[in-house]
């Protein structure tokens, strides 16, 4: 007696992620530039942002863009995600809520290791954005400057004028990011585009 087998495929559908990663991004920059350019004061209350926007919802896009088998969109949302929360981790050992042995070995200087690290990585992914969209693009070649100021006024080189970089790019990165979320939601939510972001560059592809 023959049995024979059937094989069934279901296929689950989810939402693009982009506009909610976007939208952590803009709301962390914008907090934060806040303090940068001295609007406003500290950073205990850029915290929130930076572990709940910038951290976790950044990371959450990461996850779903996997699902979309979007390789580019999964490293960009899951390093900045982390990004984030590391750098709200530093905030807190320099608060001394890790003791007060861990905040007074703090050296800025690593943390300036670090921003170079993730200019390195902030310079190929821009590679990467010119084949997605002009909008993206334009938020990773900000991205670099503010790398690029944070790093160097970290490790002491023109630390003003290098500090007033990472300000004015991280306000712009905000400006773009929410342009960017905006249209991700919209386009999609009208079927049509509403707000344009520009076609890829077409160099690579």
């Amino acid at each position: 007696m023959n049995k024979s087998e059937t094989t069934q495929q279901v296929q689950i559908t989810t939402a693009d992620p982009s506009a909610l990663g976007l939208f952590g991004l803009a709301m962390v920059t914008l907090v934060a530039s806040s303090a940068k350019l001295g609007w406003t004061d500290g950073v205990s209350f850029v915290l929130p942002w930076a572990i709940f926007l910038g951290g976790i919802a950044q990371l959450f896009a990461s996850i779903q863009d996997a699902k979309h088998n979007n390789t580019f969109g999964t490293t960009a949302f899951g390093a900045f995600g982390l990004f984030w929360l590391g750098v709200g981790t530093s905030w807190l050992i320099q608060y001394g809520v890790f003791g007060e042995a861990a905040a007074s070995a703090a050296d800025p200087r690593q943390l300036g290791i670090a921003f170079v690290g993730y200019l390195i990585f902030s310079l190929f992914m821009t590679v990467g954005a010119m084949e997605t969209h002009k909008v993206l693009f334009i938020i990773f070649v900000l991205i670099d400057f503010l790398f690029i100021g944070l790093s160097l006024s970290s490790l002491g080189i023109a630390p003003e004028a290098m500090h007033k970089l990472a300000a004015v790019s991280e306000l712009l990165i905000a400006i773009f990011s929410f342009y960017g979320s905006a249209a991700s939601v919209l386009n999609t939510h009208f079927g049509k585009v509403t707000l344009p972001v520009g076609k890829p560059f077409g160099i690579f592809k």
